[in-house]
């Protein structure tokens, strides 16, 4: 990507993915536009960076409120990416999880970068130029894999499922237009995500953030759409995605034979 005058927008950059992504955009040349809940930790990764612009943005993307101030900034100032990455850690039985829980969830993973992008497209598209990144995980393709320790992930896995699918919606339609989108699906990475659920998995294997993020960009740069940094073998996802048009493409208006 071309760094000149190049400014990001990082989503939960105040720890994990996001904070190692806004410190490498940094490093790269970027002005940087970090967004998260906890504003020392903000303040502190721009005190890495004192000869670079570094604007911090405290907002709470499960609330309306927080969704339309990133809305604004995303409609007025000339982006040059849009990494979508904010999450919450919400691992619970379909049943047991509360439904302000739920709320939150649903808000930060699906409603807030579908209305980010939303927001940020528009001028990225008249400047022809531009990239979103939505940072989902392998899950997305697990919703039938065993829970293993997990009581359950369904609500979960749905949000994940919506980044995929709106990230291949949004590469289907803007593909001559001169903006990239992808989709980054991470496995279990080292990062505090499973610790606020009081899940310890310091003895499970795990990637690093930086890895993560070091897969992202060089798979910017290969055009990927679909960025899965655990997965060797890189047809597997081409050919999951050809199987789900193969299911599309095979339906008819006759009624299938197996329900006469």
């Amino acid at each position: 990507m071309n760094t000149t005058q190049s400014l990001a927008l990082v989503t939960g950059a105040s720890s994990g993915i996001g904070m190692v992504y806004a410190r490498e955009l940094l490093k790269q040349g970027f002005d940087v536009i970090a967004v998260g809940r906890r504003k020392e930790r903000l303040e502190e990764l721009a005190a890495e960076f004192p000869h670079r612009r570094v604007d911090t943005v405290v907002a709470d993307l499960s609330t309306v409120e927080g969704v339309e101030t990133l809305s604004d900034i995303c409609r007025t100032q000339p982006l040059t990416l849009l990494v979508n990455n904010a999450g919450v850690s919400h691992y619970m039985s379909f049943v047991d999880l509360p439904v302000e829980k739920a709320r939150e969830l649903m808000n930060i993973k699906v409603l807030a970068p579908t209305l980010l992008a939303h927001a940020a497209l528009p001028g990225m598209l008249k400047r022809g130029k531009g990239t979103i990144v939505n940072v989902a995980g392998m899950l997305a393709f697990g919703a039938t894999a065993p829970l293993g320790k997990a009581a359950g992930r369904a609500t979960y896995v749905s949000t994940l499922a919506h980044l995929v699918n709106l990230t291949l919606a949004l590469h289907e339609e803007f593909q001559n237009s001169g903006v990239k989108f992808q989709v980054l699906c991470p496995g279990v990475v080292a990062t505090e995500f499973h610790e606020r659920q009081g899940m310890d998995l310091s003895a499970f294997p795990r990637m690093t953030p930086e890895k993560v993020v070091e897969a992202s960009l060089k798979s910017l740069q290969q055009d990927e759409v679909v960025c899965a940094p655990g997965v060797e073998e890189d047809q597997l996802i081409t050919e999951a995605l050809k199987a789900s048009l193969a299911a599309f493409q095979g339906q008819s208006p006759e009624l299938a034979s197996r329900y006469r």
